[in-house]
């Protein structure tokens, strides 16, 4: 099946994709701050280079896109129709390096924490958000 778009069409697209200070990124930082936590943004030093670092709770947090990152069972992470194996191959490899830093930080002793664009969405951002924000109170008490 032939794409929907032009190729120049399809590019411009795929330029548009932001890597950092996405919406879902911008609504985490906005309440984790409204909350009193103070974080640091991609510190190059850590491995994966996390979206959120709060180094007082030793506690990282990477927000993936559903699609990139392959998020299992999730409808926005369907493979596209055209160029099926280079995309499959894109998303394992991405799927791996997040395996392989995650597995290094908690080597490190931090405390990783994965959100996913899906659960930003209205329906559930509340419960994702109070979930992140427990996640790193207990981490801190313990």
């Amino acid at each position: 099946m032939a794409d929907v778009h032009s190729k120049e069409v399809r590019s411009y697209n795929m330029s548009q994709v932001k890597g950092k200070d996405t919406k879902p990124e911008l609504l985490v930082r906005r309440f984790l701050f409204s909350n009193g936590l103070r974080y640091r943004l991609y510190d190059k030093k850590l491995s994966g280079k996390p979206d959120i670092v709060l180094p007082k709770y030793k506690t990282v947090i990477f927000i993936h896109g559903c699609f990139w990152h392959g998020h299992e069972n999730c409808k926005y992470s369907a493979l596209p129709k055209t160029r099926t194996q280079f995309w499959s191959d894109k998303i394992e490899g991405n799927k791996q390096r997040d395996k392989n830093n995650i597995e290094q930080l908690i080597n490190k002793g931090w405390n990783v924490l994965i959100v996913y664009g899906c659960e930003l969405k209205k329906d559930k951002q509340e419960l994702t958000l109070n979930k992140i924000l427990n996640n790193i109170q207990n981490q801190f008490h313990n």
